[in-house]
């Protein structure tokens, strides 16, 4: 069900999907919005709680123009989680949302049961990859979301889906499309200045999923590999043939792999 909240002077976006009492939240990447999760919400809610937001800029939630920084984004979904009355959940992400989970992770501990990590990474940017995101997000100001799609695309799908799947390739392009520039540059920003996280995935308490694309370019195999190395309590799950959206080039196989994690927590 699709709602909307007014949290920390902003209005965020959310729907929260299910009648199971455990609460999980996934977060989307960047830039797209809280519909990627549609096939996946589906599946969970039978039996879960899922929640599912549209992060600061994205979406229909409101669009600040300062850098959308991680732990900004993490205190959003406190405050969001505060509204819904919800304590603890189980929280994950895709690229950009696996940032975001860490950030709140590190901030808010006691409130996670459960931690995804999909095609993502605990390190920061280098010099190089900084210079990037302000070279992207001055050019999604400068000429709109236009340029952007045709950059990112190629880069976020694995080469069989570019070529054989154009629905899921519309699908992308119009995520991104609807993102506001204005918001796309506050996150590329915000992710350009994210801390390393490596030191925390040791300490985290809870069990861990990390899920990759066999064919993710932008945080590879390796990336998944070494934070799964790190953790104490998790699992990891390679899904093949699918790119750095492998929830959506791979919905069926993502959607198992988490079910059988969260069935997991509870035995």
């Amino acid at each position: 069900m699709s709602r909307t909240a007014r949290v920390r002077g902003i209005r965020i976006a959310y729907d929260d999907d299910g009648g199971g009492s455990l609460p999980v939240v996934l977060l989307h990447g960047f830039p797209f919005n809280r519909s990627m999760w549609r096939e996946q919400s589906a599946a969970l809610a039978g039996d879960y709680r899922v929640i599912t937001p549209d992060l600061r800029g994205h979406g229909e939630t409101t669009v600040t123009d300062e850098p959308a920084t991680m732990e900004e984004m993490a205190d959003d979904l406190a405050s969001l989680l505060d509204e819904l009355n919800i304590n603890r959940a189980i929280v994950g992400g895709l690229s950009m949302g696996g940032y975001v989970t860490l950030a709140f992770c590190r901030k808010y501990p006691e409130r996670v049961s459960g931690v995804v990590l999909a095609d993502t990474r605990a390190t920061p940017d280098n010099e190089e990859g900084r210079r990037t995101r302000e070279e992207t997000a001055r050019r999604a100001l400068a000429e709109g979301m236009g340029p952007i799609a045709d950059a990112m695309t190629p880069k976020l799908l694995a080469p069989a889906t570019l070529e054989r799947r154009p629905e899921t390739v519309a699908r992308v392009r119009e995520m991104i499309l609807g993102t506001e520039p204005r918001g796309a540059a506050a996150a590329l920003r915000g992710m350009a200045l994210r801390r390393d996280q490596t030191d925390l995935l040791p300490r985290l308490q809870v069990p861990a999923l990390v899920i990759v694309g066999g064919e993710d370019s932008l945080t590879p195999p390796s990336d998944a590999e070494a934070m799964h190395g790190l953790m104490t309590d998790s699992r990891l799950v390679t899904l093949e043939g699918a790119g750095h959206a492998s929830n959506l080039e791979r919905a069926d196989e993502f959607g198992r792999a988490l079910r059988e994690f969260l069935d997991g927590l509870g035995d």
